[in-house]
């Protein structure tokens, strides 16, 4: 399966870009740390470890997901 992570050492955000529909969710809610303009697009640094998965939890096609370390 083609995933990628993302990690802070503290958390991994993952994503799958198969299951990816784009919805944008995740820009308008944090663009701070998802950019898709930018290579990685996930800018795991610039947010706290709970407003990622926070935001993480809303993506609506299941292509974010996270795991704590």
């Amino acid at each position: 399966m083609d995933k990628k992570g993302y990690s802070n050492g503290e958390v991994t955000i993952t994503w799958e870009p198969k299951k990816c529909t784009h919805s944008g969710n995740c820009v308008r809610g944090l663009p701070k740390v998802f950019r898709p303009k930018e290579k990685p697009w996930i800018k795991i640094d610039l947010g706290s470890s709970n407003e990622m998965v926070e935001q993480v939890k809303k993506c609506p096609s299941g292509a974010l997901g996270y795991y704590f370390e």
